[in-house]
């Protein structure tokens, strides 16, 4: 963003009849701009301080809207316009310092640029859409409030505390300036088709005291800065070629949360509407506050496309989806437009080998040879019959069916000869099987000095919302479970018993499982098989509707403990213990008897929990 320099600050507060800072009226510059500024003034005095045309549309579509309330709230006639990208951000600091606190934010200078902390940072939604009746319909889970009441914000939302209205700017002059800030935007709603069609915009004006200039940084920031209002060049009616025809309006007031319901003219509970009681709409006691206190943002809106808009807070994010809310508002109008995006992962499931895996996801479809032949400058063949990665050092190519173990730390394969090659296996390096199947050592979170094998599979799943509103969970999506997972001991109150059940599970027969007759006598593969991953083992005994009825009961009917437990045998197994794996798990003695906590040949045994919900 380009640096704003002090005297076009000082020039755009002269022309509104702003305090200037200190020393500025003496300068050069200050003597050589001061008639003509006051001749703008004058003119502008004159002519009432005319409304910009965005404005202007705003005010008259306020004045029929409310026509039958009784009550014209009118919109600032003289604000600081923000003309040029950067003016926020200038106008967010002090002129002379590097730090700005209020109780609504905290603003800092850093060798970045600046960092702005607004006193509140939500992330809930509850109770803070209120719409304003007599305009479009009103969801249901949406706060319907009577039209005087937002009538009666909005005349509030303007006449803010004049500690809010100070510049920082200029907030450590003797006479700070105080006023009003006005920005304008030109949201994108409908993307050129080159060729087809233009692209389409809808008009946005923000309006905010001079305090929360840093909420118009922020919104600038992302949707661009739509130049001063007030020249015809950046009049939407006058290039209606690429205007949706929708103009919306946003005002800051922070205040509104201290006003009470009474003074709005909302009824009392004796009088109040079955759903304004549901919405907490109507008072019983005269001091209580307009959404409890709370912050909310209101709108009003019809199908004439003009939207207005009052949030009662200063978050940021409320800032940004309030925009996002408006043009969502002119794509439904406008049609054939849809603004809200989407959004999801390609998310490849990986999955606990354990100790030792034999990898043989390829079968026959992909051979190491064909990958070369592909791409023959990448991939560079070794003698030992695996390929090194010439773009990525870390990767490494190995043949199909490849062996890996943790226990000799090598990858094996059949040689074509009747043989065996390896290579080692290390930390650090993924090798790939030829149809891209991912294998990699990985350590414990809760115990680095327990690693395991990951299994990556090749193919991607496509978890994708194709549209959806703020809030529906996209980028949840993408997100790594990881955090929701608690580490603890293994453990086994009863050992002998414990592992006796073990051991009847782990000698199964598990080939009849499933529901469909023609899946059965198929999958033949014992639990401690080097065929069948961690993964595998878990899903074959997780309840499914793949599998009969009998099954899942017999499925529910084992401990938990006792099904974590196969698990804790399946990831420590290894083939040289071959039926005798019981002798390595034990348990500590405490006191003379026996613990409860799991080791594996003496050494604690840690695992990974997923967290689920909290006890209250």
């Amino acid at each position: 963003m380009a640096l704003v320099q002090s005297a076009e600050i000082n020039l755009r507060l002269a022309q509104v009849g702003l305090p200037l800072l200190d020393g500025f009226t003496q300068t050069e510059e200050a003597r050589l701009v001061a008639p003509i500024l006051a001749r703008l003034r004058e003119l502008c005095r004159r002519l009432a301080d005319r409304l910009c045309a965005a404005d202007q549309r705003i005010q008259n579509w306020l004045d029929d809207y409310l026509a039958d309330t009784g009550l014209a709230p009118r919109l600032p006639r003289r604000t600081l316009v923000l003309d040029e990208p950067g003016l926020a951000r200038e106008l967010s600091l002090p002129f002379d310092g590097d730090t700005y606190a209020s109780p609504l934010l905290s603003s800092y200078r850093l060798a970045q640029g600046v960092l702005h902390n607004p006193a509140n940072d939500r992330r809930t939604t509850a109770g803070v859409f209120h719409i304003a009746e007599g305009g479009l319909p009103i969801p249901d889970d949406k706060i319907a409030v009577p039209k005087p009441v937002f009538a009666r914000l909005l005349e509030l939302a303007f006449s803010p505390p004049e500690v809010d209205k100070v510049l920082p700017y200029t907030a450590n002059q003797a006479a700070p300036a105080a006023c009003f800030v006005s920005l304008l935007l030109r949201p994108l709603v409908s993307p050129e088709v080159p060729g087809q069609v233009r692209e389409k915009r809808l008009e946005t004006r923000f309006i905010v005291p001079g305090g929360l200039v840093a909420n118009l940084d922020f919104v600038e920031g992302i949707f661009g800065n739509g130049g001063d209002p007030y020249l015809p060049e950046n009049d939407s009616s006058l290039a209606p070629q690429t205007w949706t025809g929708h103009t919306g309006l946003v005002v800051l007031a922070p205040h509104l949360t201290k006003v009470t319901k009474k003074e709005l003219g909302l009824p009392h509970v004796s009088q109040a509407t079955p759903r304004q009681l549901r919405d907490g709409a109507a008072w019983e006691h005269e001091d209580e506050c307009y959404n409890n206190g709370q912050a909310f943002k209101i709108c009003a809106r019809d199908e004439r496309g003009v939207i207005v808009t009052v949030i009662a807070d200063n978050y940021f994010g409320y800032c940004k989806k309030e925009v996002k809310s408006q043009i969502s508002y002119s794509a439904n109008l406008f049609g054939n437009a849809e603004e809200e995006h989407s959004g999801g992962a390609l998310v490849y499931a990986s999955y606990n080998l354990g100790q030792e895996y034999h990898e043989t996801s390829c079968a026959d479809e992909y051979t190491l040879a064909e990958v070369l032949e592909r791409d023959p400058e990448r991939f560079h063949l070794q003698p030992e019959g695996h390929a090194l990665d010439g773009e990525q050092p870390g990767v490494v190519l190995v043949p199909a069916n490849p062996y890996y173990s943790l226990r000799t730390l090598t990858v094996s394969w059949d040689d074509g000869a009747g043989g065996q090659a390896s290579v080692p296996l290390r930390a650090g390096t993924a090798y790939l099987s030829p149809n891209g199947y991912r294998v990699e050592m990985k350590q414990q979170a809760a115990d680095r000095t327990q690693w395991s094998l990951a299994g990556t599979v090749p193919y991607a799943t496509s978890c994708h919302k194709p549209s959806t509103v703020s809030g529906g969970g996209k980028s949840e999506i993408s997100k790594a479970i990881t955090d929701a997972f608690i580490f603890g001991n293994a453990y086994a109150p009863d050992i002998e018993h414990d592992l006796d059940e073990v051991a009847q599970i782990i000698k199964g027969d598990f080939s009849q499982r499933f529901a469909d007759p023609a899946a059965n006598g198929i999958d033949y593969r014992p639990i401690l098989a080097d065929t069948r991953s961690i993964g595998s083992v878990i899903k074959l005994l997780t309840p499914s509707p793949e599998f009969h009825d009998h099954y899942n009961a017999w499925l529910e009917s084992i401990p938990a403990h006792i099904t974590e437990l196969v698990f804790v045998v399946k990831r420590f197994y290894q083939p040289a213990w071959g039926d005798d794996w019981r002798s390595h798990f034990t348990v500590g003695r405490i006191n003379g008897r026996l613990g409860n906590a799991l080791r594996r040949d003496g050494d604690k045994i840690v695992v990974n929990m997923l967290r689920v919900g909290f006890e209250a």
